[in-house]
């Protein structure tokens, strides 16, 4: 016998059982009992779920091509309730074939398209689901002896409603499509598929090892899997829900931007565009209700990573505490968008501050780390800690490793309105002031060691507004530095010799210092001269009057004077005035004490002290004038005007 010949014979019986089954099915459908069948699968249904079907609409039986029976405008209800846990459009009851050939009515699967499913949880805490659930539990009877089963329920297009009158909380999901892995035989529940969520379509699974333990509030291993283009979550643990809900286990987090996935998730991001990128997070979590404790933290934001725990709640308001420690930290981002300065680095900036995100959030931060970056400032080892309660944000360096020395201080944020109010505490021990004062204040031309001492107040809209309102004391204290840009001994010898002779450029050179004392009072915005004082080896200086910090302006007197050592009277002694821009003043002497001190014009200026010869003078004058105009002759007790005089630094230089 052929293979050919083995072939034909075995497809003869096999396709006569088809035959015999096709006409079974067609002899099915002619003498199916539909409302036993209907009847039937509405007892299945109530069996493994403990909900009753109420069908408002037209039913469908087919038993070729498929068999199935679906009922239109259907509710589920149960608990002792006549309020549906949901609606459906169309419920599809496919059936299995071989039973239905026998007029047996088996679920195979049961499909939902288009169902509406309400939530609502109410001021004390209590759910329209709750006896619904309840009522699943006491039916379900997953395993080998239950005579009822269907593996899968499949939702298709759904939607999802969900309200917290408690909480003031109103979310929807739309477009559900999910399977269902029904705990018919096994005790285990999964459930995959994808959802919309604001604007977002997730991917999610859910799986439980005891499902119906779950459902009574007893202990069950828990994994769930959420991924969308914000942000991707996976927790692997255990619940339980006896008195709130309890989960434990591991939480992953991973966002591609967490400014984004905050504004998804409708929480407040921090102002501005900086920072706030890339975010991961694994941790240890226990969370019951709403509040997460989480502990082993590693957790990743802008590539800076740190380890310790955190905990986080959600009751009356958001709060957040952490304690982390990190090997090297850089806050680049999250200032580099915070401008001082105008564009033009001339005049302050009158951009109006955001405070929204200082009333969304409660936090309390502890960090410490090995090195920190802020721009192109590096510290060495720092802690810190952030405070963020009722509006009113509290900054604190307990101890820092900067410039060469130590630093420590405070700084507050408060909201009054839109205005913020600022209040700012810092001293800095033993410090490169070249590094400390040039980072903070723009100015590259001191340099030594020293300390230095700031308690400040202000309250403004903008950094504009808060130079207007500046009120408090800065002090600094400096020793064995220079002053660049000005060589003060060269300039007081040459105009001792040469008072008339010009100042000259002296930009290159430097004033070298053993002491220097600063002590600054503000008061709106003005800052005061207190006591500036440098000691030099061959140099004096003390300076007195004002600056604005709204105008970035100086009006400042001095006096320069020559000395041979520290403790012996003053030599040569020159008064000059510090007018103009912070970033480029006019530095020029008294033209008064230059005349004064010139052997030419002196004598002239003693002789104009006399009367009479003031009036010949006047009288020479109106000769060459032809009498028709009085000259007016100066005055020998009065100054000369200072845009006559020598002007050091840029200004015109006279002789």
């Amino acid at each position: 016998m052929t293979t050919a010949q083995g072939i034909k014979r075995l497809g003869m019986p096999v396709a006569a059982f088809l035959g015999v089954v096709l006409i079974g099915l067609i002899a099915t459908s002619w003498f199916l009992n539909r409302d036993a069948l209907r009847q039937a699968v509405e007892a299945q249904i109530r069996a493994v779920t403990g909900l009753d079907l109420v069908v408002k609409g037209n039913i469908e039986i087919s038993v070729l091509p498929a068999s199935y029976i679906s009922f239109h405008d259907v509710g589920l209800k149960g608990g002792g309730t006549d309020v549906p846990a949901l609606n459906v459009d169309v419920l599809t009851a496919n059936l299995r074939l071989l039973p239905l050939l026998l007029q047996r009515f088996e679920i195979s699967d049961v499909m939902m398209l288009r169902p509406h499913i309400n939530v609502v949880r109410d001021a004390k805490g209590d759910s329209n689901w709750t006896p619904f659930i309840e009522t699943i539990a006491r039916t379900m009877k997953p395993g080998a002896e239950n005579p009822v089963s269907f593996s899968e329920i499949r939702i298709q297009d759904g939607v999802l409603s969900y309200g917290d009158a408690a909480n003031h909380v109103s979310e929807q999901l739309g477009d559900i499509d999910l399977s269902l892995a029904w705990p018919s035989i096994s005790r285990s529940f999964a459930a995959t598929g994808q959802f919309d969520w604001r604007g977002e379509r997730v991917d999610g699974s859910i799986s439980a090892s005891d499902f119906l333990a779950a459902l009574s509030g007893d202990r069950s291993g828990l994994k769930m899997r959420l991924a969308s283009a914000p942000v991707k979550l996976a927790f692997d643990g255990t619940v339980a829900n006896r008195t709130s809900a309890m989960l434990e286990g591991t939480l992953t987090i991973d966002s591609a931007s967490l400014r984004n996935a905050l504004h998804w998730t409708g929480q407040a991001a921090p102002p501005g565009t900086g920072g706030f990128g890339r975010f991961a997070l694994k941790a240890r979590a226990s969370i019951v209700g709403a509040s997460v404790a989480l502990t082993n933290v590693n957790v990743e934001l802008d590539g800076n990573v740190a380890e310790g725990v955190m905990t986080y709640a959600n009751n009356d308001r958001q709060t957040l505490q952490a304690t982390l420690a990190a090997d090297a930290l850089d806050f680049t981002p999250y200032v580099s968008t915070f401008r001082v300065l105008a564009s033009g680095a001339r005049d302050w900036n009158r951009q109006l501050f955001d405070l929204t995100s200082l009333s969304t959030t409660d936090f309390d931060m502890r960090l410490s780390a090995a090195k920190v970056t802020v721009g192109t400032s590096k510290f060495g080892r720092t802690a810190l800690g952030a405070n963020l309660r009722g509006g009113a944000l509290a900054l604190s360096v307990g101890e820092a490793q900067l410039y060469g020395g130590i630093g420590k201080g405070s700084l507050g944020i408060a909201r009054s309105d839109a205005a913020a109010e600022i209040k700012a505490q810092f001293q800095f021990t033993d410090v490169d002031l070249q590094a400390c004062v040039g980072e903070l204040f723009g100015v590259r031309n001191l340099s030594g060691r020293g300390d230095f001492n700031v308690s400040v107040v202000a309250s403004g809209a903008s950094p504009f507004g808060l130079a207007q309102s500046l009120d408090g004391t800065a002090t600094l204290t400096g020793h064995d530095g220079a002053i660049a840009g000005i060589n003060a001994e060269q300039l007081l010898r040459r105009l001792e010799r040469r008072p008339l002779s010009g100042a000259g450029n002296f930009r290159a050179g430097s004033t070298p210092y053993d002491k220097l004392t600063v002590a600054v009072k503000f008061a709106d915005g003005i800052a005061t001269a207190q006591n500036i004082h440098l000691e030099g080896p061959t140099a004096r200086i003390t300076l007195t009057g004002t600056a604005s910090v709204p105008a970035r302006e100086y009006d400042l007197k001095g006096v320069a004077s020559l000395t041979t050592a520290p403790s012996a009277p003053p030599g040569f002694e020159l008064p000059f005035v510090i007018q103009g821009p912070w970033e480029d003043p006019l530095i020029f002497p008294d033209p008064d004490s230059l005349i004064r001190r010139s052997p030419a014009s002196a004598p002239l200026l003693d002789a104009l002290k006399d009367r009479k010869a003031r009036d010949a003078v006047r009288s020479v004058l109106e000769r060459f004038t032809g009498g028709g105009t009085k000259q007016a002759v100066p005055d020998a007790t009065a100054a000369p005007a200072p845009a006559s005089a020598p002007v050091v630094d840029g200004a015109a230089k006279g002789n």
